[in-house]
């Protein structure tokens, strides 16, 4: 171990960008090979899962569905089609979509081992209980980056889907949505909840290297508050309800954040009390 820190040390300024190149060079191997598997599966990718959301049986309607006539309340989830059709107006659309599917599935995919060389990476700079109480950090990271997945694609896909495919300025306007364009959606809504998810991993982070504190956090909650609710008006259909469903798990986030926050906080506190007295 010691010579391992040694070795990491002497390392320079090009080693480091070397080391750091051959770490990108796997992760992308990484993604290209999740990426043909995704390519491959095309009829799954597609006719199951992107084109799922534009179908009145998915399942988010449905449970949407059964709660506004239970509570009486219109949101307008309760439907039998979808009144938009879906096409492709270039020669390369749809192999351009295939393409940029696959890429986009490739990294969810493999994101697990894409933070594996990241953490890689950052690891030999760590002290040995650093890295003792950041073990579980690959897992913790992926799974709140695949609930965020998750969340985007059962929660902020289809109420996207159901407010914009619905939606019209007029009778004589007929709603022919470009394959792109739907494409677009389903990938920013998946990717942008995934890394917002993120939030108390990266507050993790800038605890540690002292640039926001738990007092921080709270004294600018409001703050906080008001993007929230800013971000969920941009990236979800302009009504109450859905802003509200997207809002509630992003506080809750950030409420974690303060909490993982109080915790790093106090253990570098501790941490730089012993080493003044041991001084």
């Amino acid at each position: 171990m010691a010579k391992e820190k040694t070795t990491q040390d002497k390392m320079s300024f090009l080693d480091h960008l070397e080391d750091l190149r051959w770490h990108l060079i796997r992760a992308c191997l990484a993604i290209v090979i999740a990426a043909s598997f995704a390519f491959l599966a095309k009829e799954f990718i597609f006719d199951v899962l992107l084109f799922g959301p534009r179908r009145a049986d998915f399942w988010t309607y449905d449970i949407l569905c059964r709660i506004s006539t239970a509570t009486g309340i219109d949101g307008g989830f309760c439907f039998d089609e979808m009144p938009f059709r879906i096409q492709s107006r270039t020669m390369g659309g749809q192999f351009s979509a295939h393409i940029w599917v696959a890429i986009t599935a490739g990294f969810i995919i493999s994101f697990p081992y894409v933070i594996h060389e990241f953490w890689k990476f950052v690891a030999p700079a760590m002290k040995d209980n650093e890295k003792r109480n950041a073990q579980g950090f690959i897992f913790i990271s992926s799974l709140l980056f695949f609930i965020g997945v998750l969340f985007g694609y059962y929660v902020l896909t289809p109420l996207s889907i159901n407010f914009l495919g619905k939606y019209q300025v007029s009778e004589n306007v007929f709603n022919d949505f470009d394959l792109s364009s739907y494409m677009r959606l389903v990938r920013i809504s998946v990717l942008a909840s995934g890394l917002i998810f993120e939030l108390p991993i990266v507050m993790y982070f800038l605890t540690k290297v002292g640039v926001v504190t738990p007092q921080f956090l709270r004294n600018y909650r409001k703050y906080a508050l008001v993007i929230v609710l800013i971000i969920s008006a941009i990236i979800t259909p302009p009504d109450v309800v859905s802003q509200v469903i997207v809002a509630i798990p992003v506080l809750i986030l950030y409420e974690v954040s303060i909490f993982i926050s109080r915790i790093v906080y106090k253990k570098e506190q501790q941490k730089m009390t012993q080493e003044l007295r041991k001084k």
